[in-house]
This record gives structure tokens, sequence and C-alpha cells, in this order.
């Protein structure tokens, strides 16, 4: 109970800051945010908000995005959400002569439609926008992935010792059930994201895994259930949603209920049966080809360019294509190569936080930053040192990259070696990786190549941020003493990009959630 009060009052503390709720629009929460939907964005009071116990820092994007952690948000987003309810619940009329009524939520509206706009078209690229909607599919599942990924692994352990015997078929169904029908989760939010009838876009998906397309031949060979795969459901149902909306603008309205969902499954199915399946069972067998080329031969470069340049692509919000790519690695092989690798980036951060605290004993104000955000850094939040500390400073982001290419190249050269080391979920990063491990050589194998990726990309991090993070500028400027920021207000940055005092944060992360991260993207850094 004294949790729930917790929540609750965490909720309670953020509504009247973010305008009330006559102000929010939609609610979403990915792994470590909650993010909102704002008619007004003038009515926001960051300063206030970083200053909640709960709140580690704000970005903000084609969402405003509250900073919370892993596992606090999942249980804030619902009081959240009772509360606004609450506050929209309609108000005894006030007599005649009493206080105006307030503004509506259609004058907010049109109020922030204008700031809105000219806060998204920097970033409302075509592309962008399309990465985000595949975003918006893939993560709501990182849940589950997350859940059946944990237990897939201590299964896999309890087998290998040879221990519950009776036990372990049960944890391996488990384990196992939702990645069989993952393709019919997948096509449901497609076709909830592109805007058509979610169940229709899940019926069409159901059919890449039903068993009974192993007695259909098409192109010269017999279909095989689950070929694919995420991405064949993914196309069906993107096919869904447009036969859906051709038939609801020709079918008369009379017949629209049996009509349109017919033709609905019966098109698009045709398509997938006999075309899709095949084209998307080649492209997901060329990606997990390519993955596993890719770290067997220049396993070392290609790791540490992935570590280097993963910071940059979600700054750049470009690491939201490859949420598609690890799940059908998981999908495929059982669990992706390519995060273990990505999470160094992770490490270089709190590495350059580290040199970033001891290159500025005077400056208490970024000092306090850093002790708390580092914690959450550690298990893999990384926005708080992303935009708290290392991307206002600016040089010390770049030797962060330095840190994650490093990390990135030592776990790339094990694969190269042989030793593949892979995540069998995707969202969780740092020491929240270790429980999802999986590989082809043993556990206790892929922990320790994690674990010394972990620490060469510390390591790396740090030294390149102590001995050349700073010049003799950037070391005048900023070693001197301050007021500290409030100790529970997370990560901050001025509105001129220096580091120590409140504002709002630009960017998106999720993750990585992505960042989601996107309405829903994995923390991945």
């Amino acid at each position: 109970m004294a949790t729930e009060d917790k929540n609750r009052a965490t909720a309670a503390a953020i509504l009247p800051l973010v305008g009330g709720a006559a102000n929010v629009s939609s609610i979403a929460h990915c792994m470590t945010r909650l993010r909102l939907g704002l008619h007004d964005r003038s009515l926001v009071d960051d300063e206030a908000l970083k200053a909640v116990p709960a709140v580690m820092g704000v970005v903000e994007d084609d969402t405003y995005q509250i900073v919370l952690g892993p596992g606090t948000v999942a249980r804030v987003t619902p009081e959240f959400e009772r509360l606004v309810e609450e506050g929209r619940a309609p108000a005894p009329a006030e007599p005649a002569g009493g206080t105006p009524a307030p503004v509506s939520a259609e004058e907010l509206a049109a109020q922030g439609a204008a700031i809105k706009a000219q806060r998204k078209a920097k970033n409302a690229t075509p592309f962008k926008l399309f990465l985000r909607r595949i975003a918006n599919i893939f993560v709501p599942l990182i849940p589950a992935l997350i859940g059946c990924g944990i237990i897939a692994g201590l299964n896999g352990l309890l087998v290998n010792l040879g221990w519950l015997p009776s036990v372990t078929p049960a944890l391996a169904a488990m384990a196992s059930g939702f990645m069989a029908l993952i393709a019919v989760f997948v096509g449901y939010n497609t076709a909830k994201e592109f805007g058509g009838t979610p169940i229709l876009g899940g019926a069409v998906a159901a059919i890449i895994v039903f068993p009974g397309v192993a007695n259909i031949d098409a192109f010269g060979q017999t279909l095989a259930p689950g070929q694919g795969g995420v991405l064949g459901a993914l196309g069906a149902a993107v096919l869904a949603v447009y036969v859906e909306k051709w038939c609801r603008r020709w079918v008369p309205e009379a017949l629209d209920v049996l009509v349109t969902p017919t033709l609905t499954v019966l098109v698009s199915g045709l398509v997938t049966i006999f075309g899709l399946m095949f084209v998307a069972g080649e492209v997901s067998s060329a990606i997990g080809t390519f993955a596993d080329w890719l770290l067997s031969t220049g396993g070392a470069g290609a790791g540490f360019l992935l570590g280097g340049f993963f910071l940059p692509l979600v700054m750049l919000g470009l690491h939201q294509a490859l949420i598609p790519i690890h799940t059908t690695l998981i999908e495929q092989q059982g669990f992706t190569v390519l995060l273990p690798i990505l999470a160094m980036a992770g490490a270089g951060q709190v590495g350059a936080a580290a040199a970033v605290y001891l290159r500025l004993p005077r400056n208490e104000s970024i000092r306090t930053t850093i002790k708390s955000a580092l914690p959450a850094g550690v298990l893999g939040v990384g926005e708080p040192l992303i935009y708290g500390v290392s991307l206002p400073l600016g040089r010390p982001f770049v030797t962060a990259c330095v840190g994650g290419a490093f990390g990135g190249g030592f776990v790339g050269l094990f694969n190269q070696l042989g030793d593949s080391v892979g995540s069998t979920a995707i969202g969780p990063s740092g020491w929240a990786l270790f429980p999802l491990l999986d590989g082809n050589h043993g556990l206790g194998t892929t922990v320790a190549i994690y674990a010394g990726g972990l620490l060469v990309g510390y390591v790396a991090g740090f030294a390149a941020t102590y001995f050349f993070g700073f010049s003799a500028s950037l070391l005048e400027e900023f070693n001197v003493s301050q007021e500290p920021a409030p100790a529970a207000a997370g990560p901050t940055a001025t509105p001129t990009g220096r580091p120590g005092t409140p504002a709002s944060a630009s960017g998106d992360r999720d993750s990585g959630d992505s960042g989601e991260p996107t309405a829903k993207e994995p923390a991945g850094v």
C-alpha cells in the first residue's frame, strides 16, 4: 500500500506541473519515460518538474517525455491516467457571477497547435516519422520479450545443471509460447498504428504461424509455418489496413460489417500466402546471414563502429530502425548479437561521467547531477548522463562514444573468434542485461565476455574523457564553485546547453528504448 501511495503521490505531483488534466491529450509510457501529448506546451513548468524526487529529467520531442526510470514509470503511469480521468470529470456548474469557466480543451488545442508544429518541424521528416511508427509497433512487445527471455535463461541454466527436470518443460513452454505467436501481436499492433482494425491485422498475421500453411505450395516450394516471421506479419498487416480502408470507401454501409472484414482477410491473406511469406522469409534470412557474416569476419572492427556510433544514431532517432532487426534475430536464433555490442555505448557514458566528476572538483552542481544519475547509467538508463552531463558539455559526449567503441570492439572480437554473445530480449542495457544474456558457448563464457566489454567501455570512456574531454577554456569555465542543483532534480541542462541548472533536454534517445525508445522505445544506452 505504501508503494501505491508513493506512485500516486508522484503522479499527483506531476499532473499540475504539466498544465493539469485538461492539458493532457494522450498518455503512454516506454521502458523509462512517461510520454504525454499536451495541448499547450507553455503551461508546463520544467524546473518544478525536475524538482520532483522521482523525476530524472525531461526530454521534448513529438511528445513531452518525463524520465522516471525502469519499473517506476510502469507503476506511476496508471496512477497518472486515473488522476487525469478524475480531473476531466464534469464539475458542478458555477453559480451566476461566480468564477469564470476554465479554458476549454478546444481552445487549449488551438493555442498549442502552433507551438507544437514549430517544435516538431525540425525532426518530423518522413523517414524519422516512419521509423517512429515502426518502433511503436515493436516496443509494446518488449515486456513480454524480457519476461520470456529471463524465463528462457533460467530454464537453460536448470537444464545444464540437471536440476528440476519435471519443471523445465513447463518453463520452456512459458518462454517459447510468446515467440511462437509474436507475428500475431506484430500484426495487431501494426494495424492499430496504421489506422486499421487491430484484430484484422492480427488475423491476417496469424496465417504466417498457422501450421496448415505447410500444405501449401508457393513459388515451387512448400511453405513453412513462421516463414517470413515478424517482417512478414508487418507487411501483411499494412496491406490489410489499405484493403480495409479501400473497402470502407466503396462498400455500401449496409454491407460493411459483412463485406469489409471478409475482403480484408481474403485479399491480404492470399497475397501473404502467395507472396509476402516468401519475400519476407528471404529478407529475414538475409538479415540473419548478414549479422553472422559481419561479426564473424570483421567482428572487432564492426563492434568498434557499432559501439561508437550508436549514441549519435540515438541523437538522430535512427536507432529505431534496429528494433525490427533485433526482433528478427531473436525470432530466428533465439538472441540478438547486436544488442550487447550496442549496450557498450552506455558503458562509455558511465566512464565519461566518472571522469567529468573528477575533472570538475569545484563544480558541486554537475557533481551532484552525476552522483544521482550514475546508478541509473550503470543499470543501462542513459538519458540522465547523456542529457545532463556529456551532451551539454560537448567534448565528453565524443569521448563517451570512444569508450563505447572500444567496448563494442572487445565484444565484437570474441564474436569474430567464435564466441557469440547475444541477448534474448531488447530493452535493458548495462548490468540489467546480464539476466538476458545467451550465447553459443555456455552462460559462464557469455557473461564473462559481456562483463569484460563493460569494463573496457568504462575504462576507455574514463581515460578518453579524463585526458581529452576538456580543453583549458572548458575547464576554466566549469571547474568553479557553483550552487548545487537540487539533489532530486535529476539530469539538467540550461537552455544554452550548459549542464547544472534545470531545463528541458531536446532530442530522443529510447530505446533502449528509444528511445519509446518513440512513445514506446526501449532503454538501451
